[in-house]
Protein backbone atom coordinates (compact mmCIF):
# COMPACT_ATOMS: atom_id res chain seq x y z
CA UNK A 1 0.00 0.00 0.00
CA UNK A 2 1.32 3.56 -0.56
CA UNK A 3 1.60 5.78 2.11
CA UNK A 4 -1.04 7.91 0.73
CA UNK A 5 -3.59 5.68 0.85
CA UNK A 6 -6.65 6.37 3.35
CA UNK A 7 -7.47 3.68 5.25
CA UNK A 8 -11.42 2.49 5.77
CA UNK A 9 -12.48 3.89 9.27
CA UNK A 10 -14.48 1.90 11.44
CA UNK A 11 -17.50 2.87 14.03
CA UNK A 12 -18.19 1.40 17.66
CA UNK A 13 -21.63 -0.10 16.25
CA UNK A 14 -19.28 -2.50 13.50
CA UNK A 15 -16.83 -3.35 15.84
CA UNK A 16 -19.66 -4.72 18.01
CA UNK A 17 -21.29 -6.52 15.64
CA UNK A 18 -18.03 -7.92 14.97
CA UNK A 19 -16.69 -9.03 17.89
CA UNK A 20 -20.27 -10.92 18.50
CA UNK A 21 -19.63 -12.98 15.37
CA UNK A 22 -16.26 -13.53 16.30
CA UNK A 23 -16.79 -14.22 20.02
CA UNK A 24 -18.99 -17.20 18.93
CA UNK A 25 -18.62 -20.82 16.87
CA UNK A 26 -21.56 -19.76 14.83
CA UNK A 27 -24.09 -17.06 15.55
CA UNK A 28 -27.74 -16.36 14.16
CA UNK A 29 -28.47 -12.56 13.10
CA UNK A 30 -31.48 -12.81 15.03
CA UNK A 31 -29.05 -13.16 18.45
CA UNK A 32 -26.53 -10.99 17.45
CA UNK A 33 -29.05 -8.36 18.45
CA UNK A 34 -29.41 -9.54 21.95
CA UNK A 35 -26.00 -7.56 23.65
CA UNK A 36 -26.38 -5.09 21.15
CA UNK A 37 -28.60 -1.61 21.19
CA UNK A 38 -29.36 -1.75 17.30
CA UNK A 39 -32.49 -2.86 15.81
CA UNK A 40 -32.87 -5.68 13.15
CA UNK A 41 -32.82 -4.09 10.11
CA UNK A 42 -29.59 -1.72 11.47
CA UNK A 43 -27.14 -4.90 12.22
CA UNK A 44 -28.48 -6.67 8.83
CA UNK A 45 -27.39 -3.81 6.51
CA UNK A 46 -23.91 -3.75 8.81
CA UNK A 47 -23.45 -8.06 8.64
CA UNK A 48 -24.00 -7.64 4.42
CA UNK A 49 -22.14 -4.47 3.86
CA UNK A 50 -19.90 -3.38 6.54
CA UNK A 51 -16.28 -4.15 5.39
CA UNK A 52 -15.25 -6.28 8.50
CA UNK A 53 -18.36 -8.26 8.17
CA UNK A 54 -18.00 -8.89 4.62
CA UNK A 55 -14.28 -8.82 4.23
CA UNK A 56 -13.53 -11.26 7.57
CA UNK A 57 -16.65 -13.05 8.27
CA UNK A 58 -18.94 -15.70 6.19
CA UNK A 59 -22.61 -17.27 6.50
CA UNK A 60 -23.01 -21.15 6.62
CA UNK A 61 -25.74 -23.07 5.27
CA UNK A 62 -27.45 -22.82 8.58
CA UNK A 63 -27.58 -19.05 8.45
CA UNK A 64 -25.17 -18.96 11.33
CA UNK A 65 -22.50 -16.19 11.40
CA UNK A 66 -18.97 -16.72 11.89
CA UNK A 67 -15.58 -14.75 12.18
CA UNK A 68 -12.47 -16.20 10.24
CA UNK A 69 -10.50 -14.93 12.88
CA UNK A 70 -12.30 -16.27 16.41
CA UNK A 71 -11.69 -13.48 19.30
CA UNK A 72 -10.55 -15.82 22.38
CA UNK A 73 -7.31 -17.71 23.15
CA UNK A 74 -5.74 -19.67 21.31
CA UNK A 75 -7.00 -16.94 18.25
CA UNK A 76 -7.98 -19.72 16.11
CA UNK A 77 -7.32 -18.70 12.45
CA UNK A 78 -4.88 -15.95 12.98
CA UNK A 79 -2.33 -18.38 11.92
CA UNK A 80 -3.97 -18.49 8.15
CA UNK A 81 -2.80 -14.85 7.14
CA UNK A 82 1.07 -15.40 9.23
CA UNK A 83 3.84 -16.90 7.94
CA UNK A 84 4.43 -18.10 11.46
CA UNK A 85 2.00 -18.44 14.28
CA UNK A 86 1.69 -20.42 17.43
CA UNK A 87 2.78 -20.28 21.65
CA UNK A 88 5.39 -17.79 22.97
CA UNK A 89 6.72 -22.07 23.96
CA UNK A 90 6.46 -23.50 20.71
CA UNK A 91 8.43 -20.75 19.02
CA UNK A 92 11.28 -21.01 21.48
CA UNK A 93 10.96 -24.52 21.08
CA UNK A 94 12.39 -24.88 17.65
CA UNK A 95 15.86 -23.79 16.70
CA UNK A 96 17.01 -21.18 14.06
CA UNK A 97 16.87 -23.64 10.97
CA UNK A 98 13.50 -24.87 12.10
CA UNK A 99 11.91 -21.65 12.44
CA UNK A 100 13.41 -19.83 9.70
CA UNK A 101 11.93 -22.90 7.86
CA UNK A 102 8.99 -22.75 8.88
CA UNK A 103 8.89 -19.20 8.13
CA UNK A 104 9.29 -19.17 4.51
CA UNK A 105 7.00 -22.08 4.29
CA UNK A 106 4.35 -19.84 5.99
CA UNK A 107 5.24 -16.68 3.42
CA UNK A 108 4.66 -18.78 0.58
CA UNK A 109 1.41 -20.04 2.16
CA UNK A 110 0.29 -16.13 2.61
CA UNK A 111 1.66 -15.20 -0.76
CA UNK A 112 4.28 -13.03 0.87
CA UNK A 113 6.87 -12.16 -1.35
CA UNK A 114 10.38 -13.74 -0.57
CA UNK A 115 12.55 -11.26 -2.92
CA UNK A 116 15.95 -11.14 -1.01
CA UNK A 117 17.56 -8.56 -2.92
CA UNK A 118 16.95 -6.02 -0.17
CA UNK A 119 18.42 -8.19 2.96
CA UNK A 120 14.72 -9.67 3.80
CA UNK A 121 15.74 -12.86 5.10
CA UNK A 122 18.46 -11.46 7.28
CA UNK A 123 15.65 -8.96 8.59
CA UNK A 124 13.55 -12.72 9.33
CA UNK A 125 16.35 -13.94 11.14
CA UNK A 126 17.11 -10.15 12.96
CA UNK A 127 13.78 -10.34 14.24
CA UNK A 128 13.63 -13.87 15.62
CA UNK A 129 17.28 -13.01 17.87
CA UNK A 130 15.60 -9.84 19.20
CA UNK A 131 12.03 -11.81 20.09
CA UNK A 132 14.30 -14.67 21.39
CA UNK A 133 16.44 -12.64 23.67
CA UNK A 134 13.28 -10.44 24.76
CA UNK A 135 11.60 -13.96 26.02
CA UNK A 136 14.48 -14.86 27.76
CA UNK A 137 14.42 -11.60 29.53
CA UNK A 138 10.87 -12.46 30.25
CA UNK A 139 11.38 -15.90 31.40
CA UNK A 140 10.09 -15.36 34.88
CA UNK A 141 6.99 -13.54 34.33
CA UNK A 142 5.53 -14.70 30.33
CA UNK A 143 2.65 -17.41 30.25
CA UNK A 144 3.53 -20.45 28.00
CA UNK A 145 0.15 -19.61 26.70
CA UNK A 146 0.83 -16.25 24.77
CA UNK A 147 1.17 -16.03 21.19
CA UNK A 148 3.61 -15.18 18.60
CA UNK A 149 3.08 -14.18 15.11
CA UNK A 150 5.61 -12.86 12.51
CA UNK A 151 4.70 -11.67 9.26
CA UNK A 152 0.75 -11.27 9.45
CA UNK A 153 -0.92 -10.51 6.26
CA UNK A 154 -4.79 -9.59 6.03
CA UNK A 155 -4.80 -8.11 2.25
CA UNK A 156 -8.86 -8.93 1.94
CA UNK A 157 -10.77 -7.24 -1.38
CA UNK A 158 -11.42 -3.66 -1.51
CA UNK A 159 -11.23 -2.46 2.39
CA UNK A 160 -9.36 -4.60 4.54
CA UNK A 161 -5.25 -4.83 5.02
CA UNK A 162 -4.03 -4.79 7.87
CA UNK A 163 0.51 -5.65 8.18
CA UNK A 164 2.76 -6.23 11.23
CA UNK A 165 5.91 -7.19 11.69
CA UNK A 166 5.13 -9.03 14.95
CA UNK A 167 2.02 -9.42 17.15
CA UNK A 168 2.78 -10.47 20.91
CA UNK A 169 -0.94 -12.00 22.17
CA UNK A 170 -0.75 -11.76 26.43
CA UNK A 171 -3.73 -12.10 28.48
CA UNK A 172 -5.12 -8.41 27.40
CA UNK A 173 -2.75 -7.08 25.70
CA UNK A 174 -1.60 -6.90 21.69
CA UNK A 175 2.24 -5.62 21.32
CA UNK A 176 2.60 -4.86 17.52
CA UNK A 177 5.87 -4.30 16.52
CA UNK A 178 7.25 -2.58 13.26
CA UNK A 179 10.90 -4.11 12.95
CA UNK A 180 13.51 -1.72 11.37
CA UNK A 181 17.10 -2.66 10.84
CA UNK A 182 18.10 0.84 11.44
CA UNK A 183 19.93 2.58 14.54
CA UNK A 184 17.90 6.46 13.39
CA UNK A 185 14.34 7.13 13.86
CA UNK A 186 12.61 7.99 10.99
CA UNK A 187 8.82 10.05 11.07
CA UNK A 188 7.21 8.29 8.26
CA UNK A 189 8.16 4.81 9.92
CA UNK A 190 6.64 6.01 13.20
CA UNK A 191 3.44 6.37 11.35
CA UNK A 192 4.09 3.41 10.00
CA UNK A 193 4.45 1.37 13.20
CA UNK A 194 0.59 2.82 14.16
CA UNK A 195 -1.17 2.55 10.78
CA UNK A 196 -3.06 -0.21 11.34
CA UNK A 197 -3.77 0.04 15.30
CA UNK A 198 -6.88 0.74 14.67
CA UNK A 199 -7.79 -2.47 12.70
CA UNK A 200 -5.96 -4.65 15.29
CA UNK A 201 -8.58 -3.03 18.31
CA UNK A 202 -11.12 -4.46 15.77
CA UNK A 203 -9.81 -8.03 14.80
CA UNK A 204 -8.86 -8.54 18.69
CA UNK A 205 -11.86 -6.76 20.33
CA UNK A 206 -12.75 -5.27 23.37
CA UNK A 207 -11.07 -7.53 25.57
CA UNK A 208 -7.49 -5.97 24.07
CA UNK A 209 -4.82 -3.22 24.22
CA UNK A 210 -3.47 -2.87 21.32
CA UNK A 211 -0.06 -1.32 21.73
CA UNK A 212 1.91 -0.38 18.72
CA UNK A 213 5.90 0.51 18.61
CA UNK A 214 8.70 0.91 16.81
CA UNK A 215 12.08 -1.18 17.21
CA UNK A 216 15.40 -0.28 15.58
CA UNK A 217 17.34 -3.42 15.93
CA UNK A 218 20.67 -1.56 14.93
CA UNK A 219 19.81 0.66 17.96
CA UNK A 220 21.29 0.68 21.56
CA UNK A 221 19.96 1.38 25.19
CA UNK A 222 16.84 3.34 23.11
CA UNK A 223 13.61 3.57 24.97
CA UNK A 224 11.80 6.89 23.88
CA UNK A 225 8.43 8.13 22.93
CA UNK A 226 8.20 10.19 19.18
CA UNK A 227 5.13 12.26 18.38
CA UNK A 228 2.69 10.38 16.30
CA UNK A 229 2.40 12.79 13.02
CA UNK A 230 0.20 15.72 13.92
CA UNK A 231 -1.65 14.40 16.60
CA UNK A 232 -1.06 14.70 20.19
CA UNK A 233 -0.30 10.71 21.00
CA UNK A 234 2.93 9.54 21.11
CA UNK A 235 4.36 5.93 19.90
CA UNK A 236 6.92 4.06 21.58
CA UNK A 237 10.49 3.70 20.15
CA UNK A 238 12.94 1.32 21.49
CA UNK A 239 16.07 -0.60 20.48
CA UNK A 240 15.86 -4.27 20.39
CA UNK A 241 17.98 -4.83 23.67
CA UNK A 242 15.41 -2.32 25.42
CA UNK A 243 12.32 -3.98 24.24
CA UNK A 244 11.73 -5.42 27.89
CA UNK A 245 11.15 -1.88 29.04
CA UNK A 246 8.20 -1.89 26.58
CA UNK A 247 6.44 -4.97 27.99
CA UNK A 248 7.32 -3.65 31.46
CA UNK A 249 5.59 -0.40 30.83
CA UNK A 250 2.76 -1.52 30.16
CA UNK A 251 2.54 -5.00 31.86
CA UNK A 252 3.87 -3.75 35.05
CA UNK A 253 6.45 -6.43 35.71
CA UNK A 254 9.17 -4.57 37.66
CA UNK A 255 6.11 -3.13 40.35
CA UNK A 256 4.67 -6.22 41.35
Amino acid sequence: MSKTTVLYKTDLLERAIYSEICSHDGIRAKDIGKGISADRKTINQYLYNAPFMKELCYQDEAYRWHGLIRQGRPHIGLGDFCAYYGTVAEFLALDGEEWFKAMLAGCKNIGRNLNNTRGLFHSFKDCREVMTALFQDLEAVRKPDWEIAFELRINRAKYIRIYADVLVITENKVFSLEFKMKDKIEPGEILQAAKYTEYLEVLFGPGYDVIPSLVLTRATDLYQYEPLGDTDALLPVCSGDMLFNLFDEYMGFLQE
